[in-house]
């Protein structure tokens, strides 16, 4: 694994740091590898990592988002990747669908005709690669078991939420009795003020539970090109789990996913990170997880893998190129990719989790214990003499 910092030229002072979190795209593989990561900067965080002040998650990274904000503990998390849990997390398709390393067959016909179109009148508003996803046949997976992972997961996150606010309302009422034997005037006072809370709290309760501004998942819209941040303040509206699902239809894979009226795919075929967001979210430090980026990459031989290591090379010029558009903000920001040995375990599919001669998993516990080794002794250089002016930068070591 290896790791970037750049530390802006101007360090904020004052009040608590407000810390974001970016879970990228990367399959099965990418998501074990980054829950492998978690631990190591659960210990650099000052709180849990799940109350990170804002968590934008896209593709692999979203379900990873969403089992965090619904309060799935690291411990769990990384219990799945051994093949050892139990609970909500015991069905393996929460963090690795079981369609198999390949997709199915798909159905006739281009994927978007809409985007297609406006691929070819105007390109210079559709990049290559989102004008290209259109082209695609549209596919016939279907994320079935992850969406009722995703909503037993959101179930149970709510069932823990109106526990709470029935624990919060029993110690209102209970103010209220001890204020009325001593003031009336000030118990209706109180009183009042509770009926406004609630209120507040019957109208936040109508929207779902996740879409706080807090937790911003990336889809694309199929038939506009566009972005789309789920979760986001003026964003459409939708569920957890039509979010996720949406998230990860990798197009020519799996079947868009519907959402009033809009069919919507995986936000990776916009950005592998969309890293960029954190500019207009108010934080002051930023952690990247990005399974698809490597900033320490190998030479491999093989021809498919070399084409595999030029694409990376492309993700992380982008990566690379918003995380110092962040610095220039003001803010700090750590970028985490494989290093050459995660690579090599990895393989150029993503999707595959299997080993031959082995089981499923254990490229995926392979691959969390890479990722959890550096981080886990704090291995970043001192720094590499940037220029004046141009904010410090630290690199971390590979795994040896």
């Amino acid at each position: 694994m290896a790791a970037v910092t750049l530390d802006p030229d101007r360090q904020r002072g004052g009040c608590a740091p407000r810390i974001g979190f970016v879970l990228g795209a990367g399959g099965v593989l990418g998501a074990a590898w980054m829950t492998g990561a978690l631990p190591a900067l659960q210990d650099r965080l000052p709180g849990a990592i799940n109350d990170v002040d804002v968590i934008v998650g896209t593709s692999a990274g979203s379900v990873l988002a969403a089992a965090l904000r619904c309060r799935s503990t690291i411990e769990e998390m990384v219990a799945y990747q051994r093949g050892e849990a139990t609970g909500l997390l015991h069905d393996p398709s929460l963090l690795a669908a079981q369609d198999g390393p390949l997709p199915p067959l798909p159905h006739w016909g281009v994927g978007s005709p809409p985007l297609m179109l406006a691929g070819l009148l105007t390109p210079h508003r559709v990049p290559p690669w989102v004008g290209a996803s259109a082209w695609l046949p549209r596919g016939r997976g279907r994320h079935a078991t992850l969406r009722a992972t995703v909503q037993a997961l959101h179930l149970q996150a709510l069932h823990l939420q109106a526990l709470h606010l029935q624990a919060l309302h029993l110690q209102a009422l209970h103010l209220q009795a001890l204020h009325l034997q001593a003031q009336h005037q000030q118990a209706q006072h109180l009183q009042a003020q509770h009926q406004q809370a609630q209120h507040q709290q019957d109208a936040e309760d109508q929207a779902p539970l996740w879409i706080d501004g807090r937790t911003w998942i990336v889809t694309m819209d199929y038939d506009s090109g566009q972005r789309v941040i789920f979760g986001r303040q003026g964003a459409p509206s939708a569920s957890l789990p039509d979010a996720v699902v949406a998230s990860c239809s990798i197009p020519g894979w799996y079947e868009p996913v519907v959402i009033d009226g809009r069919r919507y795919v995986d936000g990776g075929v916009r950005s592998a990170t969309s890293l960029g967001l954190m500019a207009d979210a108010g934080v002051d430090e930023v952690y990247v997880l990005a399974p698809m980026a490597s900033t320490e990459t190998d030479h491999p031989r093989k021809p498919v893998e070399r084409l595999e290591r030029r694409f990376r090379h492309l993700i992380t010029h982008v990566l690379l190129r918003e995380a110092k558009a962040l610095r220039a903000r003001g803010m700090r920001v750590t970028v985490v990719t494989p290093g050459p040995e995660d690579l090599a375990v990895m393989g150029v599919n993503l999707m595959d989790p299997r080993r031959p001669g082995g089981r499923a998993g254990d490229l995926a516990a392979d691959l969390g214990r890479l990722a959890r080794g550096p981080l886990a002794r704090g291995r970043l250089a001192r720094g590499t003499g940037a220029r004046p002016g141009a904010g410090r930068v630290t690199r971390s070591l590979s795994w040896p």
